[in-house]
């Protein structure tokens, strides 16, 4: 095994090079999402992460398939760093029966139970008690998976955010809250919203570690995720992180971003682009070519593609299938 770039989890050279891949997968299924939208062939609304995906891709690679996320309403890279199956995904956004919610769910439902996806959720801050029961399950079945919580900067101002920190530390819960704090709440700064610098302080509040750090920066998200899992694997209870990265994208489909500069947008694009930074520290390392960079994209493409034609060959589900999965039998 070749671990040419440290990181805590001790990926190898070909982890890293499949985290890379992800990457690139999330931000071109983000970029056809966003072309179909623009086009009014997918309904509804959609948030898009591209800008986001070492964050997604950092702190999934750490998880075990046996382990839980509750993704945000920008959750496509969430829960593609999960394992979902993009395929599903793309029919679920094409309303079709072929979907990973049967089509009924959208952007912000998408859930796949079997690759331990609890689900994104369409209400700011409606993930953190979802997580919290599922680390209680785990904690009261005495097995040893952990439920990574993902949230936005904005959901830290809900009242959920709060009384699911402090449940989930004074029982100690196998829960690690990450936040993405992704600059906005919607269209406002975070520094309007919050008067503190770095989010992750309030974890002081609830007497749990809480932690800062670049994610844009696939190797600092790895490292950090992988300490608050162990941690809450043995049983030692939650951790805060706050991942600070940028949208490139709207909040929705129909913000026209006029609460930010056009220089801002550019500096985040061309100094601060996880991708294209992880790409040059891997050919640094000796660990990527750019012939083999070519045949990831063209591979990457090609999955896409092959997720919308399976969306495209679906059926839409029926009127009298409106009342069904909504209850558990």
């Amino acid at each position: 095994m070749s671990i040419s770039i440290k990181n805590k989890a001790n990926l190898d050279d070909a982890a890293l090079i499949e985290a890379y891949r992800k990457m690139c997968l999330i931000r071109l299924f983000e970029e056809k999402v966003d072309y179909f939208f623009a086009k009014g062939m997918i309904h509804g609304t959609t948030h898009l992460c591209v800008g986001e995906e070492a964050s997604a891709v950092g702190s999934g690679i750490v998880l075990r398939n046996s382990d839980w996320i509750t993704a945000t309403h920008r959750g496509h890279g969430q829960t593609i760093a999960k394992g979902t199956d993009i395929n599903k995904m793309m029919a679920e956004l094409f309303g079709k029966t072929s979907g990973t919610n049967k089509g009924k769910g959208g952007s912000m439902h998408i859930a796949e139970i079997e690759t331990g996806n609890l689900g994104a959720n369409g209400v700011v801050g409606g993930g953190y008690p979802i997580a919290c029961g599922a680390a209680l399950t785990a904690q009261m079945k005495h097995t040893d998976q952990v439920c990574l919580c993902y949230a936005g900067d904005g959901s830290t101002n809900e009242g959920s955010f709060h009384e699911s920190l402090n449940m989930a530390s004074i029982w100690k819960l196998p829960v690690v809250f990450f936040i993405e704090n992704n600059q906005y709440g919607m269209s406002g700064p975070i520094k309007d919203m919050a008067m503190v610098k770095d989010l992750s302080i309030r974890s002081v509040s609830y007497g749990m570690p809480g932690i800062t750090i670049d994610g844009n920066n696939l190797i600092e998200v790895i490292n950090a995720t992988f300490d608050a899992v162990e941690r809450a694997r043995k049983g030692e209870g939650p951790t805060l992180i706050e991942a600070k990265t940028y949208r490139w994208k709207g909040h929705s489909k129909s913000d026209a971003k006029k609460y930010r500069t056009r220089e801002e947008e550019d500096m985040w694009k061309t100094e601060r682009d996880p991708i294209a930074n992880f790409k040059a520290e891997l050919i640094k390392a000796k660990i990527l070519t750019e012939a083999q960079d070519v045949e990831i994209q063209t591979k990457a493409a090609e999955t896409i593609e092959a997720a919308v034609a399976f969306a495209e060959a679906g059926i839409k589900p029926n009127a009298d299938q409106l009342m069904t999965d909504i209850y558990a039998a």
